[in-house]
Protein backbone atom coordinates (compact mmCIF):
# COMPACT_ATOMS: atom_id res chain seq x y z
CA UNK A 1 0.00 0.00 0.00
CA UNK A 2 1.23 3.40 -1.79
CA UNK A 3 1.25 6.36 1.32
CA UNK A 4 -0.92 7.76 -0.97
CA UNK A 5 -3.01 5.21 -0.60
CA UNK A 6 -2.63 4.75 3.28
CA UNK A 7 -3.68 8.32 3.45
CA UNK A 8 -7.26 8.19 1.84
CA UNK A 9 -7.88 5.02 3.00
CA UNK A 10 -7.52 6.88 6.68
CA UNK A 11 -9.53 10.10 5.63
CA UNK A 12 -12.44 7.63 4.03
CA UNK A 13 -12.69 5.88 7.84
CA UNK A 14 -12.32 9.40 9.91
CA UNK A 15 -14.87 10.96 7.68
CA UNK A 16 -17.31 7.97 8.28
CA UNK A 17 -15.92 7.71 11.84
CA UNK A 18 -17.15 11.80 12.22
CA UNK A 19 -20.59 10.90 10.19
CA UNK A 20 -21.19 8.39 12.75
CA UNK A 21 -20.77 10.93 15.46
CA UNK A 22 -22.57 12.81 14.26
CA UNK A 23 -25.62 10.77 13.88
CA UNK A 24 -25.23 9.29 17.02
CA UNK A 25 -24.63 12.48 19.21
CA UNK A 26 -28.55 13.54 19.67
CA UNK A 27 -29.62 9.95 20.59
CA UNK A 28 -26.74 10.21 23.23
CA UNK A 29 -27.66 13.48 24.39
CA UNK A 30 -30.87 11.97 24.98
CA UNK A 31 -29.90 9.44 26.89
CA UNK A 32 -27.53 12.01 28.84
CA UNK A 33 -30.71 13.88 29.94
CA UNK A 34 -32.95 11.53 30.65
CA UNK A 35 -30.61 10.28 33.42
CA UNK A 36 -29.78 13.87 35.12
CA UNK A 37 -31.59 14.70 38.33
CA UNK A 38 -33.81 17.66 37.88
CA UNK A 39 -31.41 19.56 40.49
CA UNK A 40 -28.26 18.80 38.36
CA UNK A 41 -30.22 19.37 35.17
CA UNK A 42 -29.39 23.21 34.91
CA UNK A 43 -26.64 23.80 37.46
CA UNK A 44 -23.74 21.68 35.63
CA UNK A 45 -24.30 23.52 32.82
CA UNK A 46 -23.10 21.72 29.77
CA UNK A 47 -21.03 18.32 30.31
CA UNK A 48 -20.73 15.42 28.13
CA UNK A 49 -22.22 13.04 31.74
CA UNK A 50 -23.94 14.17 34.46
CA UNK A 51 -22.19 13.37 38.00
CA UNK A 52 -25.01 11.97 39.49
CA UNK A 53 -27.20 9.37 37.51
CA UNK A 54 -31.04 8.73 38.26
CA UNK A 55 -33.83 6.52 36.69
CA UNK A 56 -36.24 9.26 38.53
CA UNK A 57 -37.42 10.39 35.05
CA UNK A 58 -38.07 7.18 33.68
CA UNK A 59 -40.11 6.10 36.73
CA UNK A 60 -41.99 8.85 36.53
CA UNK A 61 -42.92 8.83 32.86
CA UNK A 62 -43.86 4.71 33.44
CA UNK A 63 -45.70 5.05 36.69
CA UNK A 64 -47.06 8.54 36.75
CA UNK A 65 -47.75 9.48 33.64
CA UNK A 66 -50.08 8.97 30.53
CA UNK A 67 -46.96 7.62 28.40
CA UNK A 68 -47.87 3.86 28.72
CA UNK A 69 -51.53 5.15 26.57
CA UNK A 70 -49.43 6.88 24.57
CA UNK A 71 -47.07 4.19 23.72
CA UNK A 72 -49.84 1.88 22.75
CA UNK A 73 -52.10 3.69 20.94
CA UNK A 74 -48.70 3.95 18.76
CA UNK A 75 -47.90 0.56 18.33
CA UNK A 76 -51.41 0.35 17.52
CA UNK A 77 -51.45 2.51 14.57
CA UNK A 78 -47.96 1.91 13.35
CA UNK A 79 -48.14 -2.08 13.37
CA UNK A 80 -51.77 -1.82 12.26
CA UNK A 81 -50.69 0.68 9.15
CA UNK A 82 -47.66 -1.48 8.51
CA UNK A 83 -49.71 -4.18 7.83
CA UNK A 84 -52.29 -2.59 5.77
CA UNK A 85 -50.44 -0.82 3.75
CA UNK A 86 -48.00 -3.83 2.85
CA UNK A 87 -50.70 -6.03 2.09
CA UNK A 88 -52.27 -3.33 0.00
CA UNK A 89 -48.87 -2.57 -1.84
CA UNK A 90 -47.80 -5.98 -2.34
CA UNK A 91 -51.36 -6.34 -4.41
CA UNK A 92 -51.33 -3.24 -6.42
CA UNK A 93 -47.47 -3.61 -6.72
CA UNK A 94 -47.96 -6.89 -8.19
CA UNK A 95 -50.63 -5.60 -10.60
CA UNK A 96 -48.81 -2.71 -11.75
CA UNK A 97 -45.70 -5.09 -12.54
CA UNK A 98 -47.62 -7.91 -14.33
CA UNK A 99 -50.65 -6.52 -15.63
CA UNK A 100 -51.34 -4.08 -18.91
CA UNK A 101 -54.60 -2.83 -18.50
CA UNK A 102 -56.53 0.02 -19.53
CA UNK A 103 -55.75 3.68 -17.60
CA UNK A 104 -52.78 2.08 -16.42
CA UNK A 105 -50.69 5.44 -17.31
CA UNK A 106 -53.42 7.72 -15.71
CA UNK A 107 -53.24 5.61 -12.18
CA UNK A 108 -49.94 5.70 -11.91
CA UNK A 109 -50.30 9.33 -12.55
CA UNK A 110 -52.40 9.90 -9.62
CA UNK A 111 -50.53 7.98 -7.48
CA UNK A 112 -47.63 10.34 -8.24
CA UNK A 113 -50.01 13.50 -8.08
CA UNK A 114 -51.03 12.72 -4.47
CA UNK A 115 -47.14 13.10 -3.02
CA UNK A 116 -47.21 16.28 -4.69
CA UNK A 117 -49.56 18.00 -2.41
CA UNK A 118 -48.31 19.44 0.94
CA UNK A 119 -50.11 18.02 3.97
CA UNK A 120 -50.80 20.61 5.73
CA UNK A 121 -53.34 21.35 2.76
CA UNK A 122 -54.83 18.43 3.65
CA UNK A 123 -55.59 18.46 7.27
CA UNK A 124 -59.31 20.39 7.04
CA UNK A 125 -60.44 18.32 3.99
CA UNK A 126 -59.74 15.32 6.15
CA UNK A 127 -61.08 16.60 8.87
CA UNK A 128 -64.41 17.33 7.18
CA UNK A 129 -64.53 13.61 5.75
CA UNK A 130 -63.89 11.71 8.74
CA UNK A 131 -66.06 14.03 11.02
CA UNK A 132 -69.26 12.66 10.34
CA UNK A 133 -68.10 9.25 10.63
CA UNK A 134 -66.77 9.74 13.75
CA UNK A 135 -63.51 8.87 12.87
CA UNK A 136 -61.86 12.56 14.45
CA UNK A 137 -60.54 10.98 17.93
CA UNK A 138 -60.16 7.52 16.77
CA UNK A 139 -57.43 5.71 16.39
CA UNK A 140 -59.17 3.84 13.22
CA UNK A 141 -59.68 7.02 11.74
CA UNK A 142 -55.78 7.56 11.59
CA UNK A 143 -54.86 4.31 10.48
CA UNK A 144 -56.81 4.85 7.53
CA UNK A 145 -55.15 8.77 7.36
CA UNK A 146 -51.41 6.55 7.07
CA UNK A 147 -52.50 4.26 4.98
CA UNK A 148 -53.90 6.60 2.41
CA UNK A 149 -50.77 8.37 1.91
CA UNK A 150 -48.22 5.25 2.30
CA UNK A 151 -49.83 2.84 0.35
CA UNK A 152 -48.86 5.04 -3.59
CA UNK A 153 -45.18 5.07 -2.47
CA UNK A 154 -45.17 1.45 -0.68
CA UNK A 155 -47.05 0.56 -4.31
CA UNK A 156 -44.01 1.80 -6.24
CA UNK A 157 -41.05 0.66 -3.72
CA UNK A 158 -42.89 -2.96 -3.61
CA UNK A 159 -43.34 -2.60 -8.00
CA UNK A 160 -39.40 -2.14 -8.45
CA UNK A 161 -39.36 -5.78 -6.35
CA UNK A 162 -41.69 -7.91 -9.13
CA UNK A 163 -40.16 -5.83 -11.88
CA UNK A 164 -36.78 -7.76 -10.82
CA UNK A 165 -38.58 -11.06 -10.73
CA UNK A 166 -38.40 -13.19 -13.68
CA UNK A 167 -42.06 -13.81 -15.11
CA UNK A 168 -40.72 -17.09 -16.44
CA UNK A 169 -41.39 -18.64 -12.68
CA UNK A 170 -45.15 -17.83 -12.79
CA UNK A 171 -45.52 -19.19 -16.28
CA UNK A 172 -44.08 -22.52 -14.93
CA UNK A 173 -45.93 -22.40 -12.23
CA UNK A 174 -49.02 -22.10 -14.48
CA UNK A 175 -48.12 -24.88 -16.41
CA UNK A 176 -48.24 -27.08 -13.14
CA UNK A 177 -51.28 -26.12 -13.24
CA UNK A 178 -50.91 -23.08 -10.75
CA UNK A 179 -53.81 -20.34 -10.79
CA UNK A 180 -52.18 -16.64 -10.81
CA UNK A 181 -53.37 -16.34 -7.15
CA UNK A 182 -51.49 -19.24 -6.42
CA UNK A 183 -48.37 -18.80 -8.21
CA UNK A 184 -48.39 -15.43 -6.59
CA UNK A 185 -48.60 -16.15 -3.04
CA UNK A 186 -46.24 -18.98 -2.92
CA UNK A 187 -43.91 -18.45 -5.88
CA UNK A 188 -43.41 -14.41 -6.54
CA UNK A 189 -44.20 -13.34 -2.63
CA UNK A 190 -41.83 -15.53 -0.75
CA UNK A 191 -39.22 -14.15 -2.99
CA UNK A 192 -40.16 -10.50 -2.10
CA UNK A 193 -39.41 -10.84 1.47
CA UNK A 194 -37.18 -7.89 1.15
CA UNK A 195 -39.08 -5.70 -0.50
CA UNK A 196 -41.78 -6.50 2.26
CA UNK A 197 -39.09 -6.11 5.24
CA UNK A 198 -38.39 -2.24 3.64
CA UNK A 199 -41.86 -1.74 3.20
CA UNK A 200 -42.93 -2.69 6.46
CA UNK A 201 -39.99 -0.78 8.09
CA UNK A 202 -40.70 2.90 6.30
CA UNK A 203 -44.26 2.52 6.77
CA UNK A 204 -43.84 1.76 10.25
CA UNK A 205 -41.38 4.75 11.13
CA UNK A 206 -43.12 6.84 9.28
CA UNK A 207 -46.71 6.16 11.08
CA UNK A 208 -44.50 5.61 14.30
CA UNK A 209 -43.60 9.93 14.36
CA UNK A 210 -46.47 11.55 11.90
CA UNK A 211 -47.50 14.39 14.65
CA UNK A 212 -49.02 16.86 12.20
CA UNK A 213 -52.48 14.34 11.36
CA UNK A 214 -52.43 12.67 15.44
CA UNK A 215 -52.26 16.84 16.47
CA UNK A 216 -55.20 17.82 14.14
CA UNK A 217 -56.81 14.47 14.48
CA UNK A 218 -56.75 13.54 18.19
CA UNK A 219 -58.35 15.32 20.82
CA UNK A 220 -57.61 13.56 23.86
CA UNK A 221 -55.32 11.74 25.45
CA UNK A 222 -57.26 8.23 25.54
CA UNK A 223 -56.33 7.95 21.69
CA UNK A 224 -53.50 10.40 21.67
CA UNK A 225 -49.82 8.50 19.93
CA UNK A 226 -46.95 8.93 20.96
CA UNK A 227 -45.79 12.10 19.05
CA UNK A 228 -48.39 14.24 20.46
CA UNK A 229 -47.71 13.03 24.14
CA UNK A 230 -44.84 14.57 23.73
CA UNK A 231 -46.51 17.89 24.20
CA UNK A 232 -48.11 16.92 27.59
CA UNK A 233 -44.42 17.67 29.16
CA UNK A 234 -44.73 20.72 27.71
CA UNK A 235 -46.57 23.41 29.92
CA UNK A 236 -47.10 27.21 29.87
CA UNK A 237 -44.67 28.65 31.70
CA UNK A 238 -41.81 25.11 31.53
CA UNK A 239 -40.45 22.11 29.83
CA UNK A 240 -40.00 19.24 31.74
CA UNK A 241 -37.03 18.00 29.68
CA UNK A 242 -35.85 14.85 31.58
CA UNK A 243 -39.44 13.35 31.80
CA UNK A 244 -39.78 14.24 28.00
CA UNK A 245 -35.90 12.77 27.13
CA UNK A 246 -36.88 10.15 29.46
CA UNK A 247 -40.01 9.64 26.93
CA UNK A 248 -38.05 9.65 23.92
CA UNK A 249 -35.51 6.82 25.09
CA UNK A 250 -38.49 4.55 25.68
CA UNK A 251 -39.84 5.38 22.36
CA UNK A 252 -37.29 4.42 20.75
CA UNK A 253 -37.02 0.76 21.86
CA UNK A 254 -39.66 -0.90 19.65
CA UNK A 255 -38.56 1.05 16.48
CA UNK A 256 -34.97 -0.83 17.79
CA UNK A 257 -35.72 -4.23 18.83
CA UNK A 258 -38.19 -3.87 15.19
CA UNK A 259 -35.12 -2.87 12.91
CA UNK A 260 -33.22 -4.99 14.99
CA UNK A 261 -36.21 -8.50 13.85
CA UNK A 262 -35.42 -7.55 10.34
CA UNK A 263 -32.75 -6.04 9.58
CA UNK A 264 -31.13 -8.56 7.20
CA UNK A 265 -34.08 -8.39 5.13
CA UNK A 266 -34.26 -4.83 5.61
CA UNK A 267 -30.38 -4.41 3.97
CA UNK A 268 -31.47 -6.73 1.27
CA UNK A 269 -34.55 -4.80 0.74
CA UNK A 270 -32.75 -1.60 0.39
CA UNK A 271 -30.03 -2.79 -1.68
CA UNK A 272 -32.10 -4.15 -4.19
CA UNK A 273 -34.39 -1.60 -4.56
CA UNK A 274 -31.68 0.67 -5.41
CA UNK A 275 -30.79 -1.09 -8.38
CA UNK A 276 -33.71 -2.54 -9.82
CA UNK A 277 -36.82 -1.03 -11.41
Amino acid sequence: MTAKSMVLTVAHRLAILAYIVFALFPLFWLLKVSLTPNDLLYSEGVRMWPSRVSFDHFRFVVAHSDFPIFFRNSLIVAGSTAIVVTVLASLSGYALSRFAFRAKYWIVALMLLTQMFPLVMLVAPIFKMLSPLGLTNSLTGLVIVYSAFNVPFATFLMQSFFDGIPKDLEEAAKIDGATQFTAFRQIILPLTLPGIAATIGFVFTAAWSELLFALMLISGNDAATFPVGLLSFVSKFSVDFGQMMAAGVLALIPACVFFFLIQRYLVQGLTAGAVKG
